[in-house]
């Protein structure tokens, strides 16, 4: 949060970078099943042009953070697919709100604790 605050007027991206701890990967990889929900992980490291094995690790971290959601999809011939669905813009943002109000009342308690 440190980094955010000394920036006036920063942008969506680089919030939701700061407000839940991801890397610039793991937000285009957000930002790309924004454009493309549904999507595998083959289908994003191609939209990406990065590694099947980085794209799965940037997706397990969004989820951690509950920015996407993955759907078990039964193939015809059998077997399975993931897919992959990004929590919407709207959604994201209550969430950032929530992990702000989080920091924020946790400095409070910092600051309240401080001996005179």
């Amino acid at each position: 949060m440190e980094d955010l605050m000394r920036i006036d007027d920063p942008a969506f991206d680089r919030v939701l970078e700061c407000v839940f701890g991801i890397h610039a990967h793991e937000r285009r990889t957000y930002f790309a099943l924004l454009e493309m929900p549904g999507s595998t992980v083959s289908e994003i490291a191609d939209e990406l042009d990065r590694d099947r094995s980085n794209v799965n690790r940037s997706l397990s971290t969004l989820a951690e953070k509950s920015l996407i959601e993955r759907d078990r999809k039964i193939l015809d011939g059998g077997g399975y697919i993931y897919q992959y669905y990004p929590t919407p813009i709207p959604e994201a943002k209550e969430l950032m709100h929530d992990a702000v109000d989080r920091w924020a009342a946790d400095v409070h308690e910092k600051i309240d604790s401080f001996d005179t």
